[in-house]
């Protein structure tokens, strides 16, 4: 429960707050477990503050400093927090519905199980934060920073994730079904099992990605520069890939049927035993591509 002195204290006004706390050094702040909602709490210093539970909807915390601030539990739906400073803050099942957070500072924060469907968080820094099994259902990340992000089995399902910086992010078993991933950074990104079908990749820099075992049924990677992926395993059908750069990638396994390869770069890539026929391989460069094994067009076995 909170203490009601520190509850007091913030009721009279965002200024008188921050000159008391001020003189509160090394005090255990706590407004865990109160309504807080509709208020215009600005610029707010709450960092390290025990807010375990309270109501938050509707608030603005613009340009707060929430870093390392205890929110898990946290009803936050609708609250404004641009520009905030939640770095190493703990969001474990938090309510964000609907929040806006775009440019906000989330670094290395825990939103494990954190409700974050329909939230802003375009130009948002995000690296190195705990995602695992959150929902982004419909989540705005456009220009957002998850490099060495935690994102296991999480629900980005119809999110924008264009220009989305993705680098060394583990996505495995997640779903990104139909999400905007155009011009997104991948690289080294572990996307291994996740559900991939419909995805919009084009133009994505994602070498080095892991997708093996990955679902891409219908994925748009044209123009995506692929070099050194690893799609062994992966279900590639329908998907088109129109001008990919493909080099050193791992293709062995993969399920390739009706996917247009028309003027990708599949030099030094790993194509044994695939099934390439009935595939439009015009203008595809295959120079010391491994091709043991694998049925061409014509219906030959390539030795």
């Amino acid at each position: 429960m909170a203490n009601l002195e520190h509850l007091a204290r913030l009721q009279t006004g965002v200024a008188a707050w921050q000159a008391w706390r001020a003189s509160q050094s090394g005090v255990e702040l706590d407004l865990s477990g109160v309504d807080l909602s509709h208020l215009n709490l600005e610029e707010i210093d709450l960092s390290f503050v025990n807010l375990q539970a309270s109501d938050f909807s509707d608030t603005t915390l613009v340009a707060a400093n929430l870093s390392h601030a205890n929110l898990s539990n946290a009803i936050l739906h609708g609250t404004q927090l641009a520009e905030a400073n939640l770095s190493e803050a703990d969001l474990t099942l938090a309510q964000l519905v609907n929040g806006n957070l775009s440019g906000a500072d989330l670094e290395a924060a825990n939103l494990i199980g954190a409700d974050l469907r329909g939230i802003n968080l375009r130009g948002a820094n995000l690296r190195a934060t705990n995602l695992r099994g959150t929902s982004l259902t419909n989540a705005k990340l456009r220009g957002a920073n998850l490099s060495d992000a935690k994102l296991e089995r999480a629900s980005l399902s119809g999110a924008d994730l264009r220009q989305v910086n993705l680098s060394q992010a583990n996505l495995s078993s997640a779903n990104l079904h139909q999400t905007e991933l155009i011009g997104a950074y991948l690289c080294r990104t572990n996307l291994s099992q996740a559900d991939l079908s419909q995805v919009h990749l084009s133009a994505a820099h994602a070498l080095e990605a892991d997708f093996s075992g990955a679902n891409l049924m219908g994925a748009d990677l044209r123009w995506a520069n692929l070099s050194g992926a690893n799609f062994s395993g992966a279900n590639l059908s329908g998907a088109g890939l129109r001008g990919a750069n493909l080099s050193r990638a791992n293709l062995q396994g993969a399920n390739l049927r009706d996917v247009n390869l028309q003027g990708a770069n599949l030099s030094r890539a790993n194509l044994r035993q695939a099934d390439l026929q009935d595939i439009d391989l015009r203008e595809v460069r295959f120079s010391f591509a491994n091709l043991r094994g694998a049925i061409m067009p014509d219906g030959m076995v390539y030795r």
